[in-house]
């Protein structure tokens, strides 16, 4: 099997025709031609992730975030992309196109994972939309999604009603007004400045705010596990590396 194999494979669920105009998605380093046997999956690709594939002999990386965002002026020595180049070990990444993906990605791992169900995506967002099948207060939603996101620690506001919830993964914080748009109770988000704390208590609704890596992380396993079924001869891996190194007092 080939890099482009899977890459085939990803455009069933999450073709890179559906990502941002901003965005930088699909193999950005590497050759699509090049034979893989083991993967690593990783949100983001760090030189410890390099190292642990290459210590590993794994010959492609995929991850959500990319790898280039920004064009690059020179590649420095060290770098993750010089290693990348250096132990011939392809990159593909999979950013905007998986965060909409409405069959497998980011967005619906997350309302998965947090038993939101009946879900849709407004129309032209990266707002995900669903219900929860019984109310609970916001305090309620926000200590039941730091368990099921294994978060460290989580800032929130409480209402004494939740059902139909909007959540929209890492820095998806200008979705707030989608949700309330659509009479949503509460907002669940990676990300979110103080202003739009404060609009959200004007307008009603709660806010959950769990950590822009804890609520993208949650699509690795998942993409994995889906990966491992379509390619049962390729050795599937997530990443050991420690990349979510915030720490709470």
């Amino acid at each position: 099997m080939t890099v482009q194999d899977i890459l085939n494979y990803t455009e069933t669920f999450a073709p890179l025709e559906s990502a941002a105009d901003f965005d930088n998605c699909g193999v950005l380093v590497g050759n699509k031609n090049q034979n893989v046997t083991k993967v690593i999956l990783a949100l983001d690709i760090t030189n410890d992730v390099v190292k642990e594939a290459k210590e590993t002999g794994a010959q492609l990386i995929i991850s959500h975030h990319p790898v280039i965002f920004n064009p690059l002026k020179r590649i420095e020595k060290g770098s993750v992309v010089y290693n990348l180049i250096k132990q011939d070990i392809t990159a593909l990444c999979l950013h905007t196109n998986l965060d909409l993906s409405p069959i497998m990605g980011v967005n619906t791992s997350l309302a998965d994972a947090l038993g939101i169900k009946d879900c849709f995506f407004a129309q032209g967002t990266y707002a995900y939309i669903g219900s929860l099948d019984s109310p609970m207060t916001g305090r309620e939603f926000a200590l039941m999604a730091k368990k099921a996101l294994d978060c460290k620690g989580v800032r929130y506001t409480d209402k004494d009603y939740v059902k139909k919830v909007c959540v929209s993964s890492g820095a998806g914080a200008e979705e707030l007004l989608t949700a309330i748009n659509n009479d949503c109770h509460l907002f669940l988000t990676g990300e979110m400045k103080h202003h739009l704390f404060i609009e959200a208590l004007e307008k009603g609704i709660a806010v959950v705010e769990v950590g822009h890596f804890k609520s993208e992380d949650i699509v690795i396993t998942p993409l994995m596990e889906k990966l491992k079924k379509e390619f049962p001869n390729i050795v599937f891996s997530k990443t050991t590396a420690v990349i979510d190194n915030v720490k709470y007092l």
